[in-house]
Parts: structure tokens; sequence; C-alpha cells
């Protein structure tokens, strides 16, 4: 008996090993798409923030001279969109945040009272940037009302003093009078420099600050 492979039989063989193959190619699963291959995010473009541009915040942190301290955490929102050009390049509702540098209470004898925050960062959406913005406040001197306070029991202690003795009495009674008043502006401390919480303030970048705007 002949034991070669016959023709037709390895015409058969092959034939089924090729509908086997296309068999598998059809259900074979999908080729799954790396990082490499993901489409690149949305270009973006650099505005540049010129320095002295100022922003509108809201605080989201309250301060004040007398409570607060060096250091303190502040945070606070954007309240309008910045616009740059016609393009808007932050929009409201950005965060800013940063902390207390100076937080003076203000003095019986002297000194009024301080207060101010650094901004350091602004977040824009996931972008996070670093800027230099400050905001400060001193209360309003009292020189006006001080002198008010000493000048009235002066002139009054005067006027008692030269009823009981004349000229040298008006002076002993004024200079009586004068320290009275002394006394009452020593022991008053000045007003204090408060921004509560829900306060609107605009900050001065100190310094240009480049940030990533999406391209439409």
């Amino acid at each position: 008996m002949d034991k070669r492979p016959r023709l037709v039989d390895v015409v058969m063989c092959l034939a089924l090993v090729g509908c086997a193959g296309i068999a598998a190619a059809q259900t074979a699963p999908p080729a799954r798409v790396t990082d490499a291959q993901a489409p690149p995010n949305a270009p973006y473009r650099e505005v540049r923030i010129p320095a002295g541009t100022k922003i509108g915040v809201r605080l989201n942190t309250g301060v004040s001279s007398s409570a607060s301290r060096v250091e303190q955490p502040v945070d606070a929102t954007v309240i309008a969109p910045l616009r740059i050009g016609g393009a808007q390049v932050i929009p409201a509702g950005s965060r800013v945040k940063g902390d207390v540098v100076a937080a003076q209470r203000s003095g019986k004898v002297k000194g009024r009272a301080r207060l101010a925050i650094r901004f350091r960062t602004l977040t824009v959406g996931s972008e996070a940037y670093p800027i230099a913005a400050q905001v400060s406040r001193v209360a309003p001197a009292t020189k006006a009302k001080d002198a008010e306070t000493i000048g009235i029991p002066a002139a009054g202690g005067a006027v008692v003093g030269a009823l009981i003795g004349g000229k040298k009495g008006a002076a002993i009674g004024a200079a009586a009078g004068g320290g009275a008043g002394t006394a009452v502006v020593l022991s008053t401390p000045g007003k204090e420099v408060s921004l509560p919480r829900g306060s609107v303030v605009a900050l001065r970048l100190q310094k240009a600050v480049t940030v990533r705007v999406p391209v439409k």
C-alpha cells in the first residue's frame, strides 16, 4: 500500500488550518489602548498676568488684629473673572490661599493696630500657581480724639483753678485737669482692625504670574 499522503488529503488539511486561523482572528479581543496611544489633552496656551493686576476676592477666613496670629492660614475665593485681551484667564470661583504675616493689637500708650495677609497660591481648576500678593490694614489714628480727651478736662480744671486762686490757681487747675485727661487716654486702647469672613478685598499682584488657558 502506498503510504505517501495523497494530494487531496494535503489540500483538505491546509483548508482546515486556514479556516481555524480566520475564526480565531475574528473572535480575538481588541488590542488595549495604552496611555501613549490615548488622544492628547486639550491644547493650552500660556498667558502672562502682569504685576499690579488687581483681583477681587471674598475671604472665607475671618481675621483681626486682636484675635489672629502670625502664620494663621487664610483662604479666599475669586468673585469675578479676570480677562486679558478679551480672554478669561482666571474664572470666578478660583481659590487663593495664604497666611497672616502681621497681627498687632492696638497699644494703650502708642502703636496702632495692624493686620497683614500675604497670599501665596492661586488655584485655577486643577492647576496651582505661586503668586505674591498682600492685603494690609492699619487702624485709624486717634490723635484728634486724644486731644479732645486731654483738652476738655484741662480747660475745666483751669476754670475751677481761676475761681479758687486767680492766675496761679488757673495754672495749677489746668495741670491737674490735663493730668486727668491723660490718664483716660493711657487706659483706653485704640481701635482694632478686623476683616470678617465674607469681606471683599482687592489683591494686587506684586509679581507677574503665567497661567495656562485652554484654547477653544
